[in-house]
């Protein structure tokens, strides 16, 4: 039995959720089972009972506001404790159409893909202002250059992904979970493919930013901080073979001086270079010990893909039914409720 679950990240979307979850389908082909699962980060408008009045199956709470990132994370550690096959992430806001969810899981329940990206289509989205389009489309190429990934809409929040490669999915950033996934998973060499989805006009503007500046900013952050988790030696070589290179200049410039019989009074320029070319030699050295941490960190992934398998082996045998082939983690949420 396949079993899919709708997950939706929220905050204070006791007005919109609603018509979000009446816009869900409640019948897939190739699906036996959907069930709808609620992330409720800090809400203070009752966004939990609203979502219990509309027959959400589960519902896991955070105490006080933690972002968008954890609330994904969480509801990920959530759907997979409940059995997920399939986990499709959706916005409360509407902005995606529900229909569109039995195009998006498709090619995982036809086994072509790991990792599913709903294509909004910016560069012609009628909901999108010019500036939008543009930083959608440039956002989403510097996306698949460091990611390695076909993926034409890499902020897309609507998303569907396999069992076995949410298992093996954290999210480590605080902002959003969109760049910092698609980094890990081109990284780690899941099939990806993205599907042409429809959306819809939203009433109010994002909660995730404040102003288009921050949320540049963020993203780079966030872009930059996962390329060098995957990265780190070549990340390092670059800054380190950059500094050392202009340390290089200056010591050239000495040494011309110098064969000139001018070289006693440019010391400094010596001294400069010198101290430029140490600094990028360890900055290089850096790159090779982050490259060692960075396999510690698999093996250490290797060890929590075992221990969330073991957890949801051991919850299924309490159920009485079979063990699942996965595993799974509550670790991210405060309160769980079925």
């Amino acid at each position: 039995m396949t079993k899919l679950i709708i997950q939706i990240p929220c905050l204070n979307e006791a007005d919109s959720l609603p018509d979000t979850l009446v816009a869900l389908p409640r019948r897939i082909p190739g699906i036996d089972k959907i069930e709808i699962l609620i992330i409720d980060d800090g809400s203070t408008d009752g966004t939990a009972e609203v979502a219990r009045r509309f027959g959400a199956h589960h519902i896991v709470s955070h105490r006080r506001n933690r972002g968008l990132a954890a609330a994904f994370q969480s509801g990920l550690d959530a759907a997979l404790a409940a059995g997920a096959d399939i986990i499709v992430n959706t916005d409360a806001d509407g902005q995606y159409a529900g229909e569109d969810i039995a195009k998006l899981v498709a090619p995982i329940v036809a086994n072509e893909a790991d990792l599913v990206i709903g294509d909004r289509g910016v560069g012609r989205n009628e909901h999108f202002g010019p500036i939008k389009r543009g930083l959608q489309r440039l956002g989403s190429a510097v996306v698949r250059n460091l990611s390695g990934t076909e993926v034409t809409d890499a902020v897309s929040g609507f998303r569907a992904i396999s069992r076995a490669a949410a298992q093996r999915i954290t999210i480590t950033t605080e902002f959003s979970y969109t760049t910092d996934m698609l980094i890990q998973a081109g990284r780690k060499r899941f099939k990806i493919v993205s599907v042409p989805i429809r959306t819809n006009a939203t009433e109010r503007p994002s909660r995730l930013f404040k102003s288009i500046p921050q949320f540049i900013i963020r993203q780079l952050m966030t872009m930059g901080r996962a390329y060098a988790t995957y990265n780190p030696l070549r990340t390092f070589a670059v800054i380190g073979g950059t500094i050392a290179l202009v340390g290089l200049l200056p010591v050239l410039r000495f040494l011309a001086l110098w064969v000139m019989g001018d070289g006693a009074g440019h010391i400094q320029s010596l001294v400069l270079g010198g101290a430029l070319i140490v600094m990028g030699t360890l900055t290089g050295l850096l790159g090779v010990l982050a490259e060692l941490i960075g396999a510690n960190r698999k093996l250490l992934e290797a060890a929590l893909g075992h221990i969330r398998r073991l957890e949801q082996d051991i919850a299924t045998l309490k159920d009485g039914s079979s063990p699942h082939t996965g595993w799974s983690s509550n670790n991210g949420s405060d309160k769980e409720a079925a």
